[in-house]
């Protein structure tokens, strides 16, 4: 067997394995690669690593556009095999894919627009793929059941283990007899794993038996501040921010986060624990397209949920809230005389609604800006967390005098620590154990931690490079 390292190898972006199993190629995760305009662009049109049309077939963790977000252009440069993944999985994928595609398309608009402006002739931004592609790519998707062992290809049969990341989120197992050293083996990518205790999803399950194993590490050597499910923590902080008498708002991923947020505030509100009845704004047409899909898959949700979808009906809806999908309704918001909760994306403030609710209300004292996920250097977001005075949304400049909070109980991602768990939990001789889809630092941290206590070798994925196992 052999794996070749094509993306989130030393970085957390572009996630992409390709595994040769007795002479058929598995690729894992196709996901889009983010980072400098002209490295985005090399990477995620041309595949440098490999061929896309000589790929047997593709193994999706989970919908996250870092790790799905290329499939689109493998299809459009030749794929013609199957994608797996599980079903929720699959329905993430209808939405999360075509908006991939939008924002490419406007974001190509955007750059022809400023360079006709400048004097130059011609398009110099293309789109990888358009919202066409991504309906055709959809078409090769099999969506399977978590825990139901499937033959993918002739020998090699895969299982999808819940990792408790974002709805439908797995583990991939894969099980063969290898033809090079006549060894039955067990080989397992995490995909990216989730904390455990979530407001929503099941803890990460342990697999038994792994003998090769592919880790994320994304937060290798950093501890959450936080503990997983901090309800009050965060009542506490939606309580004082409405004592101030302004809104609060609330930039959120559309996928995960934004639906473990509406379950809170349905609890809270159920049980009277905010101190008032606030209306509370869902103003992004993907995070309402996706609550629908998450009300469809019970099967991810941990036994508190699923006993209140049975008892409730709807564990993210409730009387005060108002889902927003039209521009006009959208506007609508920023003229609201009465104190309200706005969720809106997107969780980094780089693009989306929640740039406009900004620019209306980060320069009154009486609101609160509440972030509730990581905002990577260079965003907005991050901007904002550090304390800048003033910033610049869409093109003017703003006074920051709104007060800023960060809550990151929320993550979906394991810590330094509970990836240690999760390892100890995962059983067998684990031989070879590589570290994907973390940055440097964080992959050298994992790496002296985990050969501290595991006496199989423990190694770095590199990009570009093979190895055999």
């Amino acid at each position: 067997m052999k794996i070749h390292f094509c993306g989130a190898a030393e970085t957390t972006t572009g996630s992409q394995h390709l595994l040769e199993i007795n002479g058929k190629r598995i690729l894992l995760d196709c996901g889009m690669y983010q980072g400098h305009r002209q490295d985005e662009l090399r990477v995620n049109r041309d595949f440098p690593y490999f061929n896309p049309a000589e790929v047997d077939c593709v193994v999706l963790s989970h919908a996250h556009i870092d790790h799905s977000g290329n499939l689109p252009n493998l299809v459009k440069k030749g794929y013609r095999g199957f994608v797996f993944c599980t079903d929720a999985t699959r329905d993430l994928c209808q939405v999360m894919l075509a908006d991939a595609a939008r924002i490419q398309e406007n974001d190509c608009k955007f750059v022809n627009k400023m360079n006709r402006r400048k004097g130059g002739k011609g398009d110099v931004a293309e789109v990888i793929y358009t919202e066409q592609d991504a309906e055709a790519c959809l078409r090769r998707f099999i969506g399977l059941n978590y825990d139901t062992p499937f033959p993918i290809l002739p020998g090699i049969t895969m299982t999808l283990v819940d990792a408790g990341h974002i709805l439908g989120a797995a583990q991939v197992l894969l099980e063969f007899d290898d033809e090079d050293d006549g060894r039955h083996k067990r080989v397992l990518f995490s995909g990216d794993v989730g904390r455990g205790n979530n407001e929503l999803l099941r803890n990460p399950v342990p697999v038994p038996d792994v003998d090769i194993m592919l880790m994320e590490c994304t937060y290798g050597g950093r501890r959450h501040e936080a503990p997983s499910r901090s309800d009050e923590m965060f009542c506490e902080t939606i309580r004082k921010a409405m004592q101030r008498g302004g809104n609060v708002y609330i930039p959120s991923f559309a996928v995960e986060r934004t639906q473990q947020i509406l379950y809170l505030l349905n609890r809270a509100y159920r049980s009277g624990s905010l101190g008032g009845y606030f209306p509370v704004y869902v103003d992004s047409p993907m995070a309402v397209s996706a609550t629908e899909i998450f009300r469809l898959h019970p099967e991810c949700f941990n036994k508190e949920v699923y006993d209140f979808l049975f008892a409730e009906r709807d564990p993210f809806g409730f009387e005060q809230l108002h889902m927003v999908r039209s521009i006009s309704e959208s506007q609508k918001i920023n003229s609201l005389r009465e104190k309200a909760i706005i969720i809106s994306a997107s969780g980094m403030c780089e693009a989306g609604r929640i740039l406009h609710h900004l620019k209306n209300g980060i320069g009154n004292a009486a609101n609160t800006v509440l972030f509730v996920g990581y905002c990577a250097a260079d965003t907005l977001g991050h901007r904002i967390l550090n304390g800048a005075k003033e910033v610049s949304i869409l093109g003017d400049t703003y006074p920051v005098r709104a007060q800023i909070q960060a809550l990151d109980s929320f993550s979906g991602h394991a810590d330094h620590e509970e990836l240690l768990d999760y390892f100890r939990a995962t059983g067998g001789p684990k031989e070879r154990v590589f570290l994907v889809h973390g940055e440097k630092s964080c992959t050298a941290a994992m790496q002296k931690a985990l050969s501290a206590i595991h006496p199989g070798t423990v190694e770095v994925a590199r990009l570009d490079s093979t190895v055999v196992c």
